[in-house]
């Protein structure tokens, strides 16, 4: 049924159980009455292009029968990278170049390109303010921060057509339609060094001009997909005399693109804020390949090697001469942000000492320029302007630590600094929580958060993965009691389980669920391990085995926690960073076999758990002085005793009060306090004079601070 197929040529024919791409399999079928044995193709049914107006011709004298990938050379491989958006530099070839090179340490250079001359476009001329001319052309920036750099030049006489079989195969290779040798030139350099690039039909500028600015309210673009779009005002366009021409960094328009009548074009390379195109991007709702990278950020600095690079690629495959020397407008030039690096402090990161000379080598690979500054230790580093991610010594020690390898870094524990921040008081609880279930011969158990509905406070689960998986657990010891139920499917009988996660249970309406921090734990089966000493078996566990675990684990981790057992049932009362909970005899239908089941659940509170702290007994003996002091009504004993605490250290360790006295022989609004001091040191027996200079100072203190005299009488 092909309009093109005739006797004698050579077609791709796809025999009966080939799988073409879209997962089509040829099949063996009645088609206008004959059966077909298979199928000739079309280059889109293939994957090779979008035409599917006939079948392939193949320009081949190869035998009839011949494999096709031998004929054709499309068996190609793509490798598929996954940039993170810290990285734009990797969304282009040269970029993956310089990271593998900086890797293997081997040099690497772009390719030289089929029917190139070998000669390379002038470097672009800076215009002086916000606006160039070339070529007839004006164009520049009137929004600075939207569009701080753009580049351009215009080449006469260019012959537009179909691109030659190497550029379309590479723009094909990576996902992309060839279009025409003008634009498949822009998305080649686009691919290759990560710098989105456009052209545009001089003839069908308005002016002729290009101007980078903001959008005019009401304003509106046809782009290239032929949708008309509203603009808004925050949004950075193209523009010539006659408005909107693109939207900068996403898409241009449909009326300016270049053609096969095309003789004439602008080239623009331009810089956008990523914001500004982010959220362009997101209002149109559309997403291209040149807003995938504006958006991460491109290389600003890097902008003229991408022009002319896209020059030297246009030349090579349509022709044309440049209209005057390319133009740069960039109206607030920036240098590329410097970094200093002090090698002893990569020493100390590392933990170990890498060399001067090995620094600048990774420096240099990665595209940085390295300074060194012996004199004061440090070596100041250029930033490449195409790793925005880089703006910090660590980030730079973290590229050193990278390509030095950290296979190469020794595993022996080395001196490191612990850290300033600490750890939550409700963390702290659970690892010391989990630390002693462990101890007491537990399991910790991973549990899915899903299962059926406890209660009418249970949340469910708009896309459940299953019926009895419908709802979030509002507690843990369903989901352990399911484990002791597999553990009896495998014929085992000592379960020693628990988990600690979360539970959640029905908001308002309207509101998030309400999630709690839970420990639960699950025992069952002999109090002891089988032994063949053992005269007989051991007895199975019971509430008194599960308070004693409870207790053992849980008594450093709440030390103000106190279990009371009643009629078989285990109750935890607050411990202020727990809420009470209840562990008892759960009931469930086992084998004959099995034991019963004993189980706990408790709910972790947000209030600091208390840790008792142990210090070994005093082995010196201690000094005691006696202060007698008149203290006015209005000032606190707390505040004495702070005072003496504090004006004491070190040497005094403990503060008491042994007697207080009103009445005779004080003035009004006074009393007498006494406080008996006790001083000790812990390495060696004080001498009097110690005790009695300390004594001195604290008396001295209490009556400067907070006006208290010895008592005479």
């Amino acid at each position: 049924g092909a309009p093109n197929v005739e006797a004698g040529k050579r077609y791709p024919f796809a025999p009966i159980g080939a799988v073409l791409p879209g997962d089509f399999k040829i099949e063996k079928r009645k088609i206008r009455g004959e059966v077909s044995e298979g199928m000739l193709c079309s280059a889109r049914e293939l994957g090779l292009g979008q035409d599917h107006d006939g079948i392939l011709e193949l320009s081949t004298d190869a035998a009839p029968g011949t494999p096709f990938l031998v004929v054709m050379p499309v068996a190609d491989e793509r490798i598929v990278v996954d940039v993170t958006p810290n990285r734009p530099d990797l969304l282009g070839h040269k970029g993956i170049a310089r990271e593998l090179a900086a890797s293997y340490a081997v040099p690497f250079r772009l390719p030289v390109l089929p029917g190139s001359s070998g000669m390379t476009a002038p470097s672009p001329v800076r215009a002086e303010g916000e606006t160039g001319t070339v070529g007839g052309v004006s164009f520049g920036t009137l929004d600075t921060q939207g569009c701080p750099r753009f580049l351009g030049a215009v080449l006469r006489e260019v012959k537009v057509g179909p691109s030659p079989s190497w550029l379309a195969e590479r723009i094909t290779a990576v996902g992309m339609r060839p279009i025409n040798n003008v634009v498949d030139a822009t998305n080649y350099v686009m691919f290759e060094l990560g710098q989105p690039l456009h052209a545009y039909d001089i003839a069908r500028l308005k002016g002729p001009s290009l101007m980078a600015r903001r959008a005019r309210p009401g304003e509106r673009l046809v782009t290239l997909d032929d949708v008309d779009r509203p603009l808004n005002a925050e949004m950075v366009v193209i523009a010539d005399e006659a408005g909107a021409i693109g939207v900068a960094g996403v898409m241009g328009a449909a009326h300016v693109e270049v053609t096969l009548e095309t003789t004439s074009v602008f080239l623009e390379c331009a810089a956008f804020e990523p914001r500004r195109v982010r959220r362009a991007r997101r209002a149109l709702g559309i997403s291209t390949e040149a807003s995938q990278r504006f958006e991460r950020g491109v290389d600003r600095w890097n902008a003229p090697e991408a022009l002319r690079r896209c020059i030297e690629v246009i030349q090579a495959t349509a022709g044309g001469t440049l209209d005057g020397e390319p133009v740069d407008v960039w109206p607030e030039p920036l240098n590329p942000p410097r970094i200093f690096v002090r090698p002893d402090r990569v020493a100390r990161v590392l933990g170990v000492t890498v060399p001067w000379s090995r620094i600048e080598q990774y420096l240099v690979a990665i595209g940085a320029t390295v300074l060194a500054k012996p004199e004061d230790g440090r070596m100041a580093v250029d930033v490449p302007g195409f790793r925005p991610d880089l703006v910090r010594e660590i980030d730079l020690i973290e590229e050193i630590a990278r390509l030095h390898g950290y296979d190469n870094f020794p595993d022996a524990l080395q001196p490191f600094r612990l850290g300033t921040i600490v750890d939550a008081p409700v963390g702290a609880a659970v690892e010391r929580v989990r630390r002693g279930l462990v101890e007491q011969g537990l399991l910790e158990s991973m549990t899915l958060p899903m299962g059926p509905a406890e209660g009418p406070e249970s949340v469910g689960l708009l896309n459940p993965l299953s019926a009895e998986e419908g709802f979030l657990r509002q507690t843990l010891l369903p989901g352990l009691i399911r484990r002791v139920e597999a553990n009896w499917s495998r014929h085992r009988r000592d379960i020693r389980l628990f988990e600690i996660g979360t539970g959640f249970t029905a908001g308002a309406s309207g509101e998030r669920p309400i999630e709690s921090l839970r420990v639960a734990g699950v025992i069952s089966g002999a109090r002891e391990p089988a032994h063949w000493s053992a005269g007989s078996k051991a007895p199975d566990v019971d509430v008194w085995d599960l308070k004693g675990i409870f207790a053992s684990a849980l008594a450093l981790a709440i030390p103000a926690g106190r279990l009371q057992v009643d009629n078989d049932s285990l109750n935890a009362v607050d411990a202020k960073g727990c809420v009470a909970g209840r562990a008892h005899l759960i009931p469930l239908t086992g084998p004959a076999w099995a034991a019963p089941v004993l189980g706990f659940e408790l709910t972790f509170g947000a209030e600091p758990v208390p840790v008792v702290r142990y210090a070994a007994l005093a082995v010196t003996p201690a000094s005691e002085r006696d202060l007698a002091l008149v203290l006015p009504l209005t000032v606190a004993v707390a505040s004495v005793i702070e005072l003496l605490r504090r004006k004491g250290a070190p040497l005094l360790e403990r503060v008491e009060i042994f007697d207080e006295y009103r009445g005779a022989g004080l003035s009004g609004g006074n009393r007498g306090v006494g406080f008996r001091l006790r001083f000790r040191a812990p390495d060696r027996t004080l001498l009097a004079a110690e005790v009695d200079a300390v004594v001195a100072r604290c008396v001295a203190a209490l009556e400067r601070e907070l006006d208290i005299h010895l008592r005479t009488a």
